[in-house]
């Protein structure tokens, strides 16, 4: 298993491992450190999704950097397996909770302040049903990392994309859940 490791944190530099196989692409370092940058101010004390988590390395960032939660979605049970050993390996499985299943399946039921959602980049329709699926969410802020040639729309439903961050091929798209305008207009006297 290829190594990786944690960025900042409570648990900076302490290595992680990773799935083998080309199912799992993990988050680059650097891509990491600057959604960490984007996410300082909102991470403290959050509950923070990972879904499509792979290795779990963005969401035991998130951890390592003061989320009080993660939730770890993931199909594949050698995965979540790996991410359950990343997180033994660390102590704190106790902060953690790991779901196997389908993200579609996962995403209808998630209550998250943060998720980030990161399918692999060759299944273009995981990105519709996850939007589609958390369009409909209560959950504040959506981040979605994909290839910077795969232009995601602007809204969906309730969220609104507020920034991207492009680094090479990799491209982050943040969307916060708007307000609810479905509310019936004042009346007009």
């Amino acid at each position: 298993m290829a190594g990786l490791r944690v960025i900042a944190g409570e648990f900076r530099s302490r290595r992680l491992k990773s799935p083998r196989g080309d199912e799992v692409r993990p988050t680059p370092d650097r891509m990491r450190e600057a959604l960490f940058n984007v996410l300082t101010p909102s991470i403290a004390d959050a509950v923070f999704a990972d879904v499509y988590a792979g290795s779990g390395a963005v969401g035991i960032e998130a951890l390592s950097r003061g989320a009080r939660r993660a939730i770890f979605i993931e199909r594949s049970r050698i995965a979540a397996e790996v991410i359950r050993e990343n997180l033994a390996a660390l102590g704190i499985e106790d902060r953690a909770e790991v779901i196997v299943k389908k993200a579609a399946t996962a995403l209808e039921t998630l209550i998250a302040d943060i998720a980030f959602v990161d399918p692999p980049y060759a299944l273009e329709r995981e990105y519709q049903v996850a939007l589609k699926t958390l369009s409909d969410s209560r959950i504040p802020l959506v981040i979605i990392q994909h290839a910077s040639r795969f232009d995601l729309p602007g809204d969906s439903g309730q969220l609104r994309r507020m920034r991207t961050l492009r680094q090479g091929d990799n491209m982050l798209s943040f969307y916060v859940t708007a307000p609810n305008t479905g509310a019936a207009p004042e009346s007009q006297q």
